[in-house]
């Protein structure tokens, strides 16, 4: 058989590896990560085998949602360094073959912006109808009952304005007005600055919270399930986000990046129904590379029947664009810790790194997730997120997702800072430290090093197609296949040995890897234990 040659983009396939530069790496002695730090880690980065890193928001902000409120979107906040630090990140990055993205936030803005301090002084002013505002109701109430994520309406009074501005987040992050097309404009011309400097690709923040419903319709109530920490889960949101000209901004944003190749975008769409909006996103070769959402990120557990229906959803199809994935985030506690059930941490972080890297699309792996890191308990006197301030206790928080790298198992502040980190780290982070697992042959991290690299030599595991085995829970399985050459990816989800049927193991040439799987006894296959196999 003629081996295809494969045309598909550097992202398609691609292993992206998440930086929260606050967490990365120390060099000025602040506690607080800076872009030297990732400059100077990029070596252990590139040691992974991953394609590019994708750097949380570094630009000039008050850290209000630590980086999230912009107040400038051409600088780099001095608490990370300069535009100079980041070209020397950039261009010592793409020396090592490693792409970069970097964050866009076009949901909205910092109260600091110039944009909103102008647009807040006058009716009249160049930048009035920047931001969205709207005269309260009669009695003083706000102009409709739309909830801020992070609790509250989300409308705050201005008194200059005599009006109130709307904020799906934060009082202190103002929707910007995409509906506006100098707003438009305005956002394209950021994208523009940074595609100047030479970055590979966007991940584009809460892009569906980007557009709102210009009739201002109260949203209808949900039901709600379980215990509720904020009023915002109480609504189904139709009116304050999801408009659908969102995606006719896309097709603009997307004919910009053409003008520079082959550059990768990447959408976050949150919501309780976000499959929609994703194939909106994506579809064709107009609109955005892939897009991601939370199927597994808040998801409370780990079963076949959850794999296969976010799988299932990005097969293939003709026009259907690409799906990209993600186990753990800085929006999201660790999965290791909401999944793991008391189990074998460092077995179960090879099982999910593993599963991670064998779905069809492109996984998005979070510092700290190739050393199998748990969720760190932070004490209210040190939390950080205000959305775990104001939840706590009902919450994990963000903050324990949050917190440095541990690279030197020994050292102060396990090599990220020679200061007291702006967070602290888990009890057991140094033992998880990148020095102790990088000589340890059987560590999570060296495990997950092997997994990239298979996933690299293996066309079948980057872009080929996939399809589901017939097994029941616990037992995952599937095969990736591309050329001619199948792999059949078998993994058990649960804690306890599950009888491995006949059929699993017919046909099957060569383990490629494996964890907790004996090929002598291959009637069982222990708890959170799987294989890899070339089959015929």
């Amino acid at each position: 058989m003629t081996r295809q040659i494969d045309e598909s983009p550097w992202w398609k396939g691609a292993v992206i590896y998440q930086i929260y530069p606050r967490s990365y790496q120390d060099t000025n002695g602040d506690g607080v990560g800076d872009l030297p730090g990732i400059a100077q880690r990029l070596d252990y980065i590139a040691s992974l085998g991953v394609d590019g890193i994708w750097i949380s928001p570094f630009f000039t902000s008050p850290m209000r949602d630590f980086g999230y409120d912009v107040a400038d979107y051409c600088d780099v906040d001095p608490l990370f360094g300069d535009l100079q630090a980041f070209d020397v990140l950039l261009q010592k990055a793409h020396g090592l073959g490693l792409k970069v993205i970097i964050d866009q936030v076009y949901a909205h803005t910092s109260d600091d912006h110039a944009w909103f301090e102008n647009s807040r002084q006058s009716r009249q002013s160049e930048y009035s109808d920047w931001y969205v505002w709207k005269d309260p109701k009669p009695d003083g109430t706000p102009p409709t009952n739309w909830q801020s994520v992070f609790g509250g309406a989300g409308w705050t009074w201005d008194a200059r304005r005599q009006q109130y501005y709307m904020h799906n987040f934060l009082a202190s992050q103002p929707q910007l007005n995409l509906h506006n097309p100098a707003v438009q404009e305005a956002l394209l011309k950021v994208a523009r600055f940074w595609l100047d400097r030479g970055v590979d690709g966007f991940r584009l923040d809460a892009i569906n919270f980007s557009m709102f419903d210009p009739e201002f319709r109260d949203n209808p109530a949900r039901k709600p399930t379980g215990v509720v920490t904020r009023p915002f889960d109480l609504q189904l949101h139709v009116h304050n986000q999801s408009h659908p000209d969102i995606p006719k901004f896309l097709e603009r944003l997307r004919a910009v990046m053409n003008e520079y190749g082959a550059i990768f975008s990447v959408a976050e769409v949150a919501g309780p129904r976000p499959l929609e909006e994703m194939r909106a996103f994506t579809e064709g070769d107009s609109r955005l590379s892939s897009a991601y959402n939370f199927d597994f990120l808040y998801a409370r557990d780990l079963t076949v029947a959850r794999v296969r229906k976010a799988q299932e959803a990005w097969m293939g199809a003709s026009g259907e664009g690409w799906p990209s994935w993600a186990f753990s985030n800085h929006d999201a506690p660790r999965c290791v810790t909401r999944w793991a059930n008391g189990a074998d941490r460092h077995r179960f972080a090879k099982l999910t790194n593993t599963l991670l890297l064998c779905l069809r699309g492109n996984p998005i792996l979070y510092q700290g997730e190739e050393l199998g890191l748990a969720q760190a308990e932070i004490p209210f006197e040190r939390l950080q997120d205000p959305e775990a301030i104001a939840n706590w206790p009902l919450t994990l928080g963000r903050d324990g997702a949050r917190t440095p790298m541990p690279w030197q198992n020994k050292a102060l502040s396990l090599g990220f800072s020679t200061a007291e980190p702006w967070l602290p780290f888990g009890v057991d982070h140094a033992e998880d430290a990148v020095d102790a697992q990088d000589a340890d042959d059987a560590s999570v991290l060296n495990f997950t090093r092997q997994m990239i690299r298979l996933r690299h030599e293996v066309p079948a595991l980057k872009t080929g197609l996939l399809r589901f085995r017939d097994t029941a829970e616990p037992l995952l399985s599937f095969e990736r296949f591309c050329d001619g050459r199948i792999l059949r990816c078998v993994f058990n989800l649960g804690i306890e040995d599950v009888a491995l049927p006949p059929e699993e193991v017919d046909g099957v040439q060569k383990v490629l890897v494996s964890s907790g799987y004996d090929c002598a006894h291959v009637g069982t296959l222990p708890g959170h234990s799987f294989f890899i196999a070339e089959v015929s």
